[in-house]
């Protein structure tokens, strides 16, 4: 039997052909998924362990530079450590954002990944964490060093000025050396700046203070004695680990990382693979029907049911061995790409070889294989049943209409719960819902996918009168192929009904938080600017002093980040300018005025009052975060809004407790509005400043919605190989149909219907199919949009189901549009068909 199955699949290449690339396609997937993040993990532990080759000990503290309070290791005590018994050295490190301006005063890097930190030479002069490929480090005040990459992309050489951008207003420094460096920041696609250490701490920390110590060990030293010994120095909230159990830490931090980058591929993959098994279960579907004589031959010279089966199924363990080993080098190659991709995104991944685990290897083969062999099963099964008086006839094995009556009953309960599913989910709404709608989902797709070929009469009925009268007899014929065999259309729709479900799922889903998150933006935003830190870090004071002076400014409030108890409980403020406030921001009042602001008082937002039973008038009792306390009266109530806090405070009354105060953002209001001359009146009075991005209203909306565009991009990326796979599922089918279908395009050919409209025919059918398949999805879709929208639409402002009309109709051309595609070959094909050749063929 091992030998007809191998014949069987070298006598059918051609129609096998598609099967193997779908096959191919989703092994492809898994197992460049698999071996990109097995050799981007294998890389990031590397560089990390070898970041930790020489420390014996790693200290970290959590200081900060706008808590004054905040223990840091001192002068003195990084002294006493390097005079333990067993220390070589110990390395004092501060850091904290550093931005390079490139020659046309742009960043370089991308904000949060841009550093600066301290060069410490040891007693050689050299910083071991530093080889330097020109110059030296710095050990002057108007010094810097810069990593290897910055300094091309900026075309920086020793000796130049390079403007640099910290908290704080920008200073210019001469370039005294390059080096090259492991460090994470740099490979991520940023910037590393070294300064002379006293520099360094006083721009990241404080004088004479450090953040972090590195400790090495003289030779004979034990790690583990040394950490006992170090901990006794340190500062309560201080952490010590010998470098070992730091870079353990690490890596196991780089694989929870990469295992959420892992399972969203692989579901994507699996979506792929899923609508593979439609396409290889309809390719021998059809191959058993076509082969029914000679299957039923087999079983009258003494085949048994069991070899029967067992021969179609070996047939689909060969293809899927063959499809395995394609897709696996496919994927050696997609994991190479990737690595490569991610360079354009500016990050770089450590040097190291491509990981192949055994795992892998195995995983991507059984599921080729298995994939294959699954989806072959009721095809297999079917062959089994075919009783050996077939041979003497002509006739294929037809499905009962009990078979159906059983298959349409099972699908219609499949579907009922599928959707009870999704509507209780809908219903209950937060993260149990989702998990509702999502198991609904599942099943409903299941569902409907078992019940496509019974909805596949009427809703193609819908179009046959339009295709009759407008394409004459090959539209009619077109109509009447499309349905003559349900199960074919069903299983070739099913395909193309799954990816267009979750795409116009994803679609409602993304436009309505879009537009959502750009009311919530137009509707609270009365300023023209905002301006932050590249780095998403605090502002300097001196940031917003500059604006207040800018030529054309109206008004200027910070949002400062305030932290009160009020009660014994922690309640989050906005430091505001008074009187500012409401013309940058849409505050609006319920209770009292805004302008008690200037007095002193304080504002609250409604649901906050009302938590606390607060009212106009009423005093509270605050303490501050340096533990002073204050009685502050309520002035005002305001509806809740986005964009601030639950009370809000003037930044006169917390200045006295908040030291340097937490300025994340900057609203400004300009004289006539925005325009590319107040622009640069801020960007000059920002001191061209790379670190700080001055944005428009525009840019505003684009930042708060610009995850939800790239989210729904990236998806549909992935999405697209689930929807090559449903294209070739088409193509598949056709072609395989206009084989079977020989002798009855001969004779239509004899009776008249030229090689034209037998091309028409052949594309109308292909564009009913796709069609069919697609309002199957879309109407699946939107049902799943909305259902998933209701479960985030309570923590949602502003939330209203949008239905992007636009985008369906795009969806709905697309599918015609793959339609006709598809059927290029599949029509040429029976165009060209010998007339006389085909009337014989049985």
């Amino acid at each position: 039997m091992f030998r007809t199955a191998l014949r069987n699949v070298l006598a059918h290449k051609a129609r096998l052909l598609m099967t193997i690339l779908a096959v191919m396609l989703g092994v492809a997937f898994v197992s460049g998924t698999l071996v990109f993040t097995d050799t981007l993990g294998n890389a990031l532990r590397n560089q990390s362990a070898k970041s930790y080759d020489d420390i014996a000990v790693a200290v970290t503290t959590y200081a900060d530079q706008r808590d004054e309070k905040s223990r840091a290791i001192d002068a003195a005590t990084l002294e006493k450590i390097q005079g333990l018994d067993g220390v070589a050295e110990a390395t004092g490190r501060v850091d904290g954002f550093a931005g390079v301006a490139d020659p046309d005063g742009k960043l370089i890097g991308n904000g949060w990944s841009n550093t600066g930190s301290n060069f410490a030479p040891g007693k050689d002069g050299k910083d071991a964490a530093y080889t330097f490929t020109d110059g030296t480090g710095p050990t002057e005040p108007g010094s810097i060093a810069l990593d290897r990459d910055t300094a091309d992309k900026g075309e920086y050489k020793v000796g130049d000025t390079v403007r640099v951008a910290t908290n704080g207003p920008v200073k210019e420094y001469t370039l005294s050396g390059v080096f090259t460096t492991q460090d994470g920041a740099v490979n991520a696609g940023g910037s590393l700046v070294l300064f002379d250490t006293p520099v360094a701490q006083k721009l990241f920390l404080r004088p004479g203070e450090f953040k972090d110590v590195s400790v090495t060990a003289k030779p004979g030293a034990s790690d583990r004695e040394l950490l006992a010994a170090v901990k006794p120095l340190l500062p309560e909230d201080a952490e010590a680990k010998t470098g070992k159990a730091r870079s353990d830490e690490q890596a196991e931090e780089i694989e929870k990382g990469l295992s959420g980058i892992n399972w969203v591929l692989l579901s994507f993959a699996g979506v792929a693979l899923f609508v593979g098994i439609f396409l290889i279960a309809n390719t021998f579907t059809m191959l058993v029907a076509q082969r029914t004589k000679e299957l039923a031959l087999m079983r009258a010279v003494g085949a048994s049911r069991r070899q029967v089966k067992r021969s179609v199924l070996l047939e689909a363990a060969v293809v899927g061995l063959i499809a395995s080993v394609v897709g696996f080098a496919l994927g050696l190659g997609l994991a190479v790409g990737l690595r490569s991709a991610m360079s354009l995104f500016g990050a770089k991944i450590p040097a190291g070889p491509l990981v192949v685990a055994p795992l892998t290897v195995a995983v991507a083969f059984a599921v080729g294989v298995l994939i294959t062999v699954l989806a072959a099963w009721l095809p297999a099964r079917r062959a089994a049943k075919i009783p050996p008086v077939a041979a003497m006839s002509s006739a294929h094995a037809v499905a009962t209409v009990k078979s159906l009556v059983v298959r349409n009953t099972i699908g219609g309960l499949i579907t009922l719960l599928g959707t009870a599913g999704i509507l209780g989910g809908a219903a209950k709404g937060g993260t149990d819902g989702r998990l509702l709608v999502g198991g609904g989902t599942f099943l409903a797709l299941i569902g409907v996918i078992i019940l496509i070929p019974l909805l596949s009469r009427p809703v193609i009925a819908l179009v046959r009168p339009p295709l009759r009268r407008l394409f004459g007899v090959s539209g009619k014929l077109a109509a009447q192929n499309a349905v003559r065999n349900p199960r074919r259309t069903g299983a070739t729709a099913s395909a193309l009904a799954i990816g267009l479900t979750l795409v116009t799922g994803i679609s409602v889903l993304g436009v309505t938080l879009g537009r959502a998150v750009d009311k919530v933006t137009t509707d609270n935003i009365k300023a023209d600017y905002m301006i932050s830190m590249a780095s998403g870090d605090a502002l300097d004071e001196s940031a917003l002093t500059a604006l207040e002076k800018a030529k054309g400014v109206t008004a200027v409030s910070p949002q400062q980040a305030v932290w009160l108890t009020i009660g014994g409980q922690g309640v989050s403020a906005s430091g505001v300018t008074p009187g500012d406030v409401q013309q940058v921001l849409a505050v609006d009042t319920v209770a009292g005025s805004l302008n008690t602001l200037e007095k002193g008082q304080i504002a609250v937002a409604e649901k906050t009052a009302k938590s606390h039973g607060w009212k106009p008038g009423d005093t509270v009792a605050v303490t501050y975060d340096d533990k002073k306390k204050e009685t502050l009266k309520v002035g005002a109530l305001y509806k809740d809004n986005e964009f601030l806090s639950p009370v809000l405070v003037p930044r006169d009354t917390v200045a006295p407790h908040e030291g340097k105060g937490d300025i994340r953002e900057i609203w400004v209001k300009t004289e006539g509005g925005a325009s590319a001359a107040h622009e640069q009146a801020l960007v000059d009075a920002l001191g061209d400043n790379p670190g700080m991005s001055v944005m428009d209203r525009q840019d505003i909306r684009n930042m708060f919605g610009g995850g939800v565009n790239l989210a729904m991009n990236i998806m549909y990326g992935l999405l697209g190989m689930a929807l090559i796979i449903a294209v070739l599922g088409v193509v598949n089918t056709l072609a395989m149909s206009v084989f079977e279908r020989q002798q009855e395009i001969g004779m239509l050919r004899a009776i008249g219907l030229d090689r034209r409209r037998v091309k028409r025919m052949i594309r109308l059918e292909a564009v009913v199919i796709s069609l069919f398949g697609a309002v199957i999805g879309i109407g699946l879709g939107l049902f799943l949009g909305w259902a998933i929208g209701q479960t985030v639409s309570a923590s949602i402002p502003q939330y209203v189901l949008v239905v992007p009309w636009g985008r369906i109709a795009l969806f709905l051309l697309l599918a015609g549009l793959v339609g006709v595609l598809a059927s290029l070959w599949p029509a040429r094909s029976a165009a060209k068909l010998n007339m006389l050749t085909a009337i014989k063929t049985e």
